[in-house]
């Protein structure tokens, strides 16, 4: 792809995974990236929609906006987590047939995937089930954009490829106690007990279930992959492939933030999906992409991070 000459709209690109996608593709060279905020463009507003796409008159649309948090967050808002998601999605790929954008990404979520699935996950595997409790109205509006995105290309000829990241974590994550995911809300909790010297943390769950994580830098470099090889309906998975259980992460989050006490696992809160881990290898095969930062590499770097913005 010739990013040099290529006009790209990022939804969400000043959010997490968003700013990073947005630099690597100004370090490709791309001149006209556009960050719409939600002040300007209502996502959910067909003509907020309409009047985005028209102004920017994007070749490439990234769509990375969302409504999102942890097991808590998805508890307390299961119906806004399911209308936005599924209005911003639907508004868009309309919008963006009716303004002859060349090509949609759309980036899915690995909840999308059913409740009990086989391990490690394949995309196969996307309809056999209902996703886990706490988080399906999430998971499945984000998996209904797979069917608009295939029914979109099968009758429009819209060029739409869905990704479906794992979870994610690095720099820039959100730390807020009342809506993180599990990275950042474990990062916080061991650096605000070893400043205070408490002698323990309380973390959700009994630390068995499993989870694969991807650092944000590899999930940015696996979109603008798939942005320049993949053009193809079959949703892919983009992950580490790496199945990590939530004890484990633990002692790894206590040592990256050198907090020396214990973990105490509350076990009425829930553990979310008992496991997840996504099998990448059709990533790899269709766009080249492989996770290159090990979980321990990328905590320090997501701790140093955090505890510099504590700082400033």
């Amino acid at each position: 792809m010739n990013w040099a000459a290529t006009s790209v709209v990022v939804t969400g690109g000043a959010g997490f995974l968003g700013s990073f996608v947005v630099d690597r593709l100004r370090s490709l060279g791309c001149q006209k990236v556009f960050v719409p905020r939600s002040r300007d463009f209502d996502l959910r507003s067909k003509e907020a929609t309409r009047r985005l796409l028209e102004q920017c008159g994007p070749d490439l649309v990234i769509h990375l906006a969302a409504t999102v948090g942890g097991i808590g967050a998805n508890r307390a808002n299961p119906a806004r987590f399911f209308y936005d998601n599924a209005i911003m999605g639907l508004e868009l790929l309309e919008q963006a047939r009716l303004a002859h954008v060349r090509k949609v990404i759309i980036v899915g979520s690995v909840c999308g995937y059913p409740k009990e699935t086989p391990t490690p996950f394949r995309e196969e595997s996307i309809w056999d089930g209902y996703p886990e409790e706490t988080n399906a109205p999430y998971g499945l509006a984000k998996r209904m954009l797979l069917v608009q995105a295939q029914a979109y290309r099968q009758q429009y000829g819209l060029n739409t490829i869905y990704l479906v990241p794992t979870n994610l974590y690095g720099p820039g994550d959100n730390f807020d106690p009342d809506t993180s995911h599990v990275i950042p809300a474990l990062i916080r909790k061991c650096i605000e007990a070893r400043d205070a010297g408490r002698s323990s943390v309380t973390a959700w769950g009994d630390g068995t279930a499993t989870r694969d994580f991807l650092f944000v830098e590899d999930a940015a470099d696996a979109i603008l992959l798939a942005a320049a090889k993949y053009n193809d309906s079959m949703p892919i998975n983009v992950g580490s492939g790496q199945e990590v259980s939530i004890g484990d992460l633990a002692s790894l989050v206590a040592s990256a933030t050198r907090f020396q006490g214990h973990i105490i696992w509350d076990a009425s809160k829930p553990n979310g999906q008992r496991r997840r881990c996504l099998d990448c290898s059709k990533a790899n095969l269709h766009f080249g992409f492989v996770a290159n930062t090990q979980l321990a590499t990328g905590l320090d770097h997501t701790v140093r991070w955090f505890e510099n913005q504590r700082i400033a």
